[in-house]
């Protein structure tokens, strides 16, 4: 607003003296009120008194150019902050002229209306130059392309430039700019104010959103400046020109929580929307923004933006704007000895209705900058040069033009918008903070650039959740860790199954002298119960995750569990196949005369596969040993609603080969297995139950087989659940180690307690191999190679000791039909030639019956020293003796085989096996009986008992 009394000057071309104050006209002077003015208008003196007001000894001017838009244009909004700081000017003025401040000079602001246009902003100064008086300074300077300009040719002009609305921070370059000064600070002011902020709420990462515009690029810039170096971290920077939703997206793809944006009015309405649409707000979610928005600002903006109203306050609650403060809060007078309070008081009473501007303090402390730097060179050139006054200066006058550089370099007081004092020609004010409530601005802070401090006002800030939002998603690693119930409960299962596995080895050593247990192999027994108490230890091992031990120690139990399961699977199941192979090799070679396989044998044999085990341990562990990995799985949310992400880890044994190493040893027991059902299967025909397992044996191969394929097959698909993992292998490993021990201890305990002796009896004696059912009537001699061999040769040699004495019997009554009959030589002539081979045929049968090489060598050796003796000859020596004496002669063994061979054929041969009982008549010949083996004629022996 101009004052009333205020003279207009023309400034196109070579203007007259303007006339007296009484000789305006009456509409100009409303004009001028309302705050309107035509180009290369202004003020003459400023003072609403006029020159007849002036205080006695003020009565030189000096002329500062007033450089501003003031008229309505398309920037009106520039164009309201020129009108609205002009109350603001005339109080300063008004004040310093009634202090006498410059006195005997008087400031005499001459304005001139730039239009926000480059070409009509350079024409007006041009113009104040050329027709207007020496002007000492320029105060002014709204819109940033006009202000860059003229600033940068100040130089040439030595004028010094003060400017209360240029933010821009182009205008910091003193290599170009280096005559301009302003009292607002720029947009890059706001920076360490940022910095202040995020170190006191420790937020240490941070993303930045930039409006493709030079304004907000340079800002964006120096804020990184800024950050270099205070550990914190610009994770992501993103700008865009119309649509800022991609933008948006990548920041939250890149986990930004804390965002710095750099944009205007209308593109902060689209930046919302799209945070809204990607859920980027609410207590996660800080945004800092630009604080010198208008009041309602998204209200003139909503309509262009596709995003409902609510939606869109949903998205901006919280958000933090960071400006300079337009009026210091603190209660102390400043320089022109009103406080700020007092201050806004008499401008809002000078403007009245009119417009305002939240520029009009800096101008305010504008215009006494301008005094103190005129009143500091007065003083300057006073001492130092008298006849040099201020007045003097001219746009070629070099030295004056630095004494007022350099003294308005040394400005330092406080004014209504705090202290004023420059760096580089840089305002060093306040940034205050604010924070979106519920659709308004509430300050909740401010930042003291001149003593680099930042007030938080108690309780003002209200963050959407129970504390600050985390600059970043707080990933916190979970050990996804066994549960000590579960591993309680199994680990009370295997303390039983260990019990009951001790009880089974005090079983078998107690009754290793018993014949069941002694069949049973108790040394075999014995490795059997360790090989699965080593399993059952293997599970205690197996739950000892991260939680229970040292990240060294569980890799040290990578290797011991690996090596205790593979050794005592190996050691349970190899002695079981050995003990079978034993049954195999002695059921299975009917040829063999004797074979002795020993305990010492079968412990070799288990030695040898628990020897490859350990060879292929070995080379694992040399090669490419175990190690302790860790997998990490997608982030989960906090089961207590925490704003934290929460990241399991789990830990495995792996190495770089593991494949590889685990198909060799799945391999080599899958052979083991193999091995042992074809075991199983060859003896499964043994009937005698101490010695054949084959049942068990292949009940418990397929138990193992089917629990370890399909444990392992849910262990792969649970890795990422360890409880469920470990409960699945512990459980295989109790069953199955269980179910073996089971199968081969619980069928011997009951058999000892019901019927010991059933189980070391031979039910069904024959074997099948060749499939050759001609062999099962040969009687094998086996010698004791072990207890159950010792067992079936003692059942053989009882049977052929009764026969033996059966045979004896029948000679003692054939001795006795003999010698009754001895006296009758007529029955020699029922002796037939074909009793003879009667005669063979009984022999062969006794020599069959006794079933010992020795008899036949015994008969042998007497046929050899009897040659004689044989069938059909007689011994002339022996015609002339007695008949009793010569009963061994041909003709008395003729005789009575008339008599023998009857009884032979129906009472003596099938005691024995040889003849039928069914055999009627008694002249068949024996050898036309199919059980009848065929003797060779020409093998007579002489049985000395008949």
């Amino acid at each position: 607003r101009l004052p009333p009394a205020a003279l207009p000057v023309t400034t196109p071309a070579a203007p007259p003296p303007p006339p007296p104050a009484s000789g305006i006209p009456a509409m100009l002077l409303l004009l001028l009120c309302l705050g309107w003015a035509p180009p290369g208008w202004g003020w003459l003196r400023g003072s609403a008194r006029g020159a007849a007001g002036l205080p006695p000894n003020a009565t030189t001017p000096i002329s500062i150019m007033g450089l501003m838009p003031l008229s309505p244009s398309e920037e009106d909004q520039k164009s309201k902050i020129g009108r609205g700081v002009l109350p603001a000017v005339q109080l300063a003025m008004d004040q310093i002229r009634n202090e006498s401040l410059l006195n005997p000079y008087f400031l005499d602001l001459r304005l001139y209306d730039t239009e926000c246009d480059n070409a009509k902003g350079l024409k007006a100064f041009y113009d104040a130059i050329k027709y207007g008086p020496n002007h000492l300074m320029v105060f002014g300077g709204v819109c940033a392309t006009v202000t860059s300009i003229i600033a940068e040719s100040l130089k040439g002009w030595n004028l010094v430039q003060l400017s209360f609305a240029a933010t821009t921070p182009e205008l910091a370059d003193k290599k170009k700019y280096p005559y301009f000064f302003r009292t607002v600070p720029s947009d890059n002011a706001v920076n360490p104010a940022i910095l202040k902020l995020l170190k006191y709420y420790q937020w240490k990462r941070v993303g930045t959103l930039t409006q493709d515009v030079q304004r907000f690029s340079e800002v964006r810039n120096d804020l990184t400046g800024v950050l270099y170096g205070e550990d914190i971290e610009i994770s992501d920077t993103e700008s865009f020109s119309n649509d800022p939703c991609t933008s948006v997206k990548k920041l939250k793809g890149n986990d930004v929580r804390i965002i710095l944006g750099q944009f205007d009015e209308e593109m902060a309405v689209k930046v919302f929307c799209c945070a809204y649409d990607e859920d980027m707000y609410g207590s996660k979610y800080q945004w800092i923004i630009p604080g010198w928005y208008e009041n309602l600002w998204w209200e003139s903006w909503i309509n262009s933006s596709q995003c409902l109203t609510k939606n869109l306050l949903a998205a901006m609650e919280g958000y933090i704007g960071v400006d300079f403060e337009p009026l210091s809060t603190k209660v102390t007078k400043t320089i022109s000895g009103r406080t700020p309070q007092q201050y806004e008081k008499e401008y809002n009473a000078k403007r009245a209705d009119g417009q305002s501007s939240k520029f009009h303090g800096y101008a305010y402390d504008g215009i006494w900058v301008i005094a103190k730097t005129l009143q500091r060179a007065m003083k300057y050139l006073n001492a130092t040069n008298k006849h040099q006054k201020i007045e003097d200066f001219n746009y070629t006058n070099h030295k004056l033009g630095k004494i007022f550089l350099d003294a308005m370099n040394e400005t330092n007081f406080f004014g209504v918008t705090g202290q004023v004092v420059f760096r580089n020609g840089e305002r060093m004010g306040t940034i205050k903070f604010t924070q979106f409530q519920e659709r308004k601005e509430v300050k909740v802070g401010e930042y003291n650039a001149v003593a680099d401090t930042l007030e938080i006002i108690n309780n003002s800030i209200r963050f959407q959740g129970l504390e600050p939002p985390k600059d970043k998603t707080i990933i916190q690693e979970e050990l996804r860790k066994i549960s000590l119930p579960l591993y309680s409960i199994l680990s009370a299962l295997t303390i039983l199954g260990m019990i009951m596995a001790s009880a089974f080895l005090f079983f078998n050593i107690k009754n290793r002298n018993q014949k069941l247990i002694k069949m049973s192999s108790p040394y075999m027994n014995n490795l059997i119960i360790l090989g699965g108490m080593l399993s059952y230890a293997s599970i205690f091992l197996f739950g000892l995750d991260g939680s229970f031990v040292s990240k060294k120690t569980f890799e040290t139990l990578c290797t011991v569990r690996t090596w205790i399961l593979t050794v005592g699977y190996t050691t349970a199941f190899g002695a079981m196949f050995a003990k079978t192979w034993r049954v195999h090799a002695i059921f299975k070679n009917v040829k063999m005369k004797k074979k002795i396989i020993k305990d010492q044998k079968l412990l070799v044999i288990v030695g040898g596969m628990l020897l490859i085990d350990l060879c292929i341990l070995i080379c694992w562990q040399v090669v490419d040993p175990l190690r302790r990995t860790v997998e990490k799985y997608n982030m989960e949310p906090d089961p207590a609603g925490r704003d934290i992400s929460i990241r399991p880890i789990l830990e495995h044994c792996e190495n770089t080969h593991m494949t590889i190493w685990l198909g060799i040893v799945y391999a080599y027991k899958g052979l083991l297995m193999l091995f042992g059902c074809f075991l199983a299967w060859e003896t499964r025909n043994v009937s005698i139950p101490a010695l054949n397992d084959s049942k068990y044996i292949g009940m418990s191969v397929y138990n193992v087989g089917i629990m370890c394929i399909i444990g392992a097959a849910v262990s792969f698909l649970t890795r990422d659940q360890p409880n469920v993992q470990f409960c699945i292998v512990a459980l295989v490993i109790i069953f199955c180690s269980t179910i073996t021990l089971c199968l081969v201890f619980v069928p011997k305990l009951i058999t000892l307690r019901t019927n010991p002796d059933a189980a070391t009896q031979n039910r069904r004696f024959q074997f099948t191999q060749n499939q050759k059912k001609e062999d099962s009537k040969t009687s094998t001699s086996v010698t004791s190679v072990n207890q159950a061999s010792t067992s079936r040769l003692e059942g053989l040699q009882s049977e052929n000791h009764r026969l033996r004495m059966k045979i004896t019997e029948l000679d003692k009554d054939l001795e006795e039909v003999t010698m009754q009959l001895q006296d009758t030589p007529e029955k020699t002539t029922y002796i037939k030639q074909n009793h003879y081979q009667d005669l063979n045929d009984i022999l062969s049968i006794r020599n069959f019956t006794d079933n010992k090489d020795g008899e036949k060598a015994i008969l042998k050796n007497h046929l050899d020293q009897n040659p004689s003796a044989q069938w059909g000859t007689t011994d002339p020596s022996r015609t002339s003796k007695d008949p009793i004496e010569d009963i061994n002669s041909p003709e008395h063994i003729q005789r009575r085989l008339s008599l023998q061979l009857p009884i032979l054929h129906h009472a003596y041969l099938p005691s024995i096996g040889g003849v039928d009982a069914s055999c009627a008549s008694p002249c068949v010949s024996p050898s036309a009986s199919p059980r009848h083996r065929h003797v060779p004629s020409s093998f007579r022996v002489m049985v000395s008992g008949l």
